[in-house]
Formats: structure tokens, C-alpha cells, sequence
């Protein structure tokens, strides 16, 4: 009773700066007036509705023209602002919102918007206008988050009918865990092309995925929802199978390249750059904002809670301290304070560096590219190690339903959204170990040097006894974890003190 009597003061602390200082210097860019508005526009969120009340509510918020469709490319802090705002209220409703809303803004308008051409584009502000919801069809069952980029759906150009063929040709090909999924009235598909029985990769196609008054999924296409979750039951998230859908021509998301009659053809300026190269921007910006999202619900979660320590009076031999002054709980907060303080200025500071690529529409470099990895990954794992140990340390109080913790599966969805932690570590190790072997070491720390000489070693010795390098990587997995962290370190320090 004295908790849930307590709970009730704590309800503006979403309102407030808290314990955890937010701003900085570039979120001015977004404007006072306009946060202002986007906070008013969204405080009224609800998780306790149907898939369709929470799809109507983000077509109410995309007409509202608060945030375009475009401000990906023209006002990217404004985007990186909105994520932030909504990720603050996952600590009272769940992550299912914000995942829509990043879905919808990143995936699917952002892809339009990084790989469409400029009839493809400016049909976003129709979308917008009609508050057309879409989804994005990457993630296969047999090639998911932990698979790596790898898209088994084919898209095939029947030269007859002057139409691509989609269709997912084995179960395990079929799309999975696609948010929005089974609301959504368009989508990007992402599909291995196939031209004049050549195949040429991954391409996305932007497809019509319901049609008429009465919004029938397009023949061809199978949806289900993929089942109860522990938390963000307000999102639908579907499994998907297409046999024999139609897409016409104009459905190739063109900007880098376009099928001129049976042709497929590059404009001189896509030289070099694959669709796919452009389609990536959308994980990066979507880890700079899982990122920024841990952090939000992490710090957030910190506020409530301390807000109620603050006032939790305890038993002492004397006098009665409150529960934030005990040792192990006020060493924790100081703690969580400078540790999210520091990985915010961090994230900050990547951000900056990627709006500059977005405003350009160019590729961000090899450098920036791991300093986003090392964002989503630092923020998103800190963020669970932080969030758990201060579970362990408040007692009942994390129990109530309106504490926020029974929402801490939040973080478990930033884990492995926009490329699952694990995968990104082993990327990092692997890149180290290549420039290792090529005595490209300059830039490496004493442990990163020390850590690939001992993998290198251990998988020479592997190799010469069992000829499997998959077995010898495999066995080396806790130092090639290790050498990530160590990656990330040297990432960390060397951005931070270039940022200063």
C-alpha cells in the first residue's frame, strides 16, 4: 500500500529532468517550440489498446505533420529528438509504440527515402498526408538478426507479363517478426532480384500490401501474428509469405537503379554504390536511435525509482534513513549518473557526425560505421547491466505495475534490433583480426594487439588439427568477445577525445 500510494507523485518525473541530466547542445537544433509540441502531441500514449487502436493513433500522429517523412534527410535531429521523446514513456507503456513509430519513420519511409527516385519520393508526402502505414519486410525466418544480411525472398522480372514475381520459396525464407506487420497498408520488401536469370542481390521494392475500401490483404500474400510477448502487446508483429504477388515495375525503389525495358541499368552517378550500400544507412541511423532509446529508458527508469527511494523511509538503530542512502543503492545511482551521462555525450557525438552524412545523402565512413556499432551496442548493454542491478536493490517496489520495470524487455528488443549485439561484436573482432594479419595495427590499444595474437594463435593450432576454421573461431569465442570489448573501448576513447 505504501508503494502504490507513492506512485502517484511520480507521475511527472516523465515531464521532468530527473536525477539524469538530457540535454545538450545539439538537440537545440530541434527547437524548444517544436519538442514542445511533439511532447504534448504523444503524452496521451496508451499500451492497454488493440493493434488497430495503436495503428490509428500513429496515422492521427503522421498527419499531424509535426514530423515529416523527409526530416530523415532535412531535419535529422528533429528525428533523433521525436525517438528520444517517445522512448521516455516505454517505461509506463512498453516498447510497442516507439518500435511502430521507428519502424514506420526509419525503416519504411527512410528506405523510400534513401533508395527511391524522385517520383518514389515525393509520394511520400501523399503517404503522409493519407497517414499510410508501412512496414518493412527484411528479417527472414532461416536469416534473421543473428544471420546476418542475407535474404532468401526472390523477386524475379517475368519479361512476359512485365512484372516481378515475389515469392518466398521455402518456409524458412518467409518474412519474420515484421513489425506493423499485419496493419500495414504498404510495405518495402526486401528481395533477391533476379534479371534475365541473373541474380543481383538484394533490392528493395516498395509494394501495395493492402488494397481497397475494405483494405483486403493483396492476393498472394500470408500474414499471422507471431504470438503473445512479455511486453508490447499493442504491436503486431507478423510473419509473412508471398507466392506468385505481382509488383509492377515501378516498384523497384529506383534511385540507384531502374529496368529499362528488360535491362538492368545504373545511372553513371550509382557507379559503385549497391542499393543495398544505401539501404544500410537505415540500421545506422536505426542504432544511433535503439541507442539513444536505451539510454532514454534506462535514465528514465532511474528517475522513478529514485524519486520513490528518495521518500522510502527505512529501519535503522537510528533514525530512519531513506532508501536512497543506503550504500549500495546511492554508490549504484552515482554510478548510473556518470556512466549515462558519458555514453549520452557519446552517442551525441556520432549522431552529429551522421546527420552530416544524412543532409548529404552519403555514405558515412568506415570510422563512423564502428563508432555507431560500438553506440548501440554500449548503450544497449550497459543499459540492461545497469537496469538489473538496480531491480535487485529496491525490493517490492519493482514488482508494481507501474514501476517500469515490468517493461524491461525493452531492452532485450534494442539487443537485437538493427543487427543483434553478438553479431556486431564478431563483426568488430573479425575486422580486427583481418587488419591484424595485414600488420595494419597503428591504431590498435596493448590489449586489442595482445588479444589477436592469442586468437591467432589458437585458431592456427585448431586449424592444422581439425582443418575446420568454423570450429576454431568457435572455440576461441570468449576471447573474440573480449576483443570486441576492447575494440569498443579504443572506439570510445579515441571519438570522445577527437569530439573535444
Amino acid at each position: 500500500k505504501e508503494n502504490m500510494s507513492m506512485l502517484s507523485s511520480f507521475r511527472g518525473v516523465l515531464r521532468g529532468v530527473g536525477v539524469l541530466g538530457r540535454g545538450h547542445g545539439l538537440r537545440s537544433l530541434a527547437s524548444s517550440s517544436w519538442t514542445e509540441q511533439w511532447t504534448a502531441a504523444t503524452e496521451d500514449l496508451q499500451s492497454d489498446v488493440s493493434f488497430e487502436e495503436s495503428a490509428d493513433r500513429l496515422r492521427t500522429l503522421i498527419r499531424t505533420g509535426l514530423l515529416r517523412f523527409t526530416d530523415l534527410r532535412d531535419n535529422p535531429e528533429r528525428f533523433f529528438e521525436a525517438h528520444r521523446i517517445l522512448a521516455r514513456h516505454a517505461v509506463s507503456h512498453g516498447p510497442g509504440f516507439w518500435i511502430r513509430f521507428t519502424v514506420q519513420y526509419n525503416l519504411f519511409a527512410g528506405t523510400v527515402l534513401a533508395v527511391g527516385g524522385p517520383e518514389q519520393v515525393a509520394s511520400l508526402d501523399d503517404m503522409q498526408d493519407a497517414g499510410t502505414l508501412g512496414c518493412f519486410g527484411l528479417t527472414e525466418q532461416l536469416a534473421g538478426v543473428q544471420s546476418g544480411l542475407v535474404v532468401e525472398t526472390t523477386a524475379e522480372w517475368d519479361t512476359a507479363r512485365e512484372v516481378f514475381m515475389l515469392n518466398t520459396p521455402h518456409e524458412g525464407a518467409r518474412k519474420n517478426w515484421i513489425s506493423q506487420g499485419a496493419t500495414a497498408d504498404k510495405a518495402v520488401v526486401m528481395a533477391s532480384l533476379t534479371v534475365g536469370g541473373k541474380n543481383l542481390g538484394p533490392h528493395a521494392f516498395l509494394a501495395d500490401f493492402r488494397t481497397g475500401p475494405s483494405r483486403e490483404v493483396v492476393p498472394g500474400i500470408t500474414l499471422a501474428d507471431m504470438g503473445g510477448k512479455t511486453t508490447g502487446n499493442d504491436l503486431d508483429n507478423a510473419w509473412l509469405h508471398f507466392k506468385d504477388v505481382q509488383l509492377p515495375r515501378d516498384a523497384l525503389l529506383n534511385r540507384f537503379c531502374q529496368l529499362d525495358g528488360n535491362e538492368y541499368t545504373q545511372p553513371p552517378e550509382a557507379h559503385g554504390i549497391r542499393p543495398f550500400d544505401m539501404i544500410g544507412q537505415r540500421l545506422y541511423t536505426g542504432r544511433v536511435a535503439v541507442a539513444q532509446a536505451a539510454l532514454e529508458y534506462s535514465k528514465t527508469l532511474f528517475d522513478v525509482t529514485k524519486q520513490y527511494s528518495d521518500t522510502k523511509r527505512t529501519w535503522a538503530p537510528k533514525g530512519e534513513p531513506v532508501l536512497s542512502n543506503i550504500p549500495q543503492l546511492s554508490s549504484l545511482y552515482d554510478e548510473a549518473d556518470a556512466t549515462l551521462q558519458e555514453l549520452e555525450r557519446f552517442v551525441a557525438g556520432a549522431e552529429a557526425e551522421l546527420c552530416i552524412c544524412l543532409r548529404e545523402s552519403s555514405l558515412p565512413s568506415a570510422a563512423l560505421v564502428l563508432a555507431i556499432a560500438t553506440c548501440k551496442v554500449r548503450a544497449v548493454e550497459t543499459s540492461i547491466a545497469l537496469t538489473f542491478r538496480l531491480k535487485q536493490e529496491v525490493g517490492s517496489f519493482a514488482l508494481m505495475s507501474d514501476a517500469g520495470f515490468r517493461h524491461l524487455d525493452f531492452l532485450q528488443c534494442c539487443k537485437f534490433a538493427e543487427g543483434d549485439s553478438r553479431i556486431l561484436m564478431q563483426k568488430m573482432a573479425r575486422d580486427r583480426l583481418k587488419q591484424f594479419g595485414q600488420d595494419a595495427t597503428a591504431d590498435f590499444s596493448e590489449s586489442e594487439l595482445v588479444l589477436c595474437d592469442t586468437i591467432t594463435k589458437a585458431m592456427a593450432i585448431e586449424v592444422a588439427a581439425s582443418g575446420d576454421r568454423q570450429a576454431a573461431w568457435n572455440a576461441s569465442w570468449r576471447d573474440i568477445y573480449s576483443l570486441a570489448d576492447a575494440v569498443m573501448d579504443n572506439v570510445q576513447v579515441k571519438f570522445m577525445s577527437a569530439s573535444h
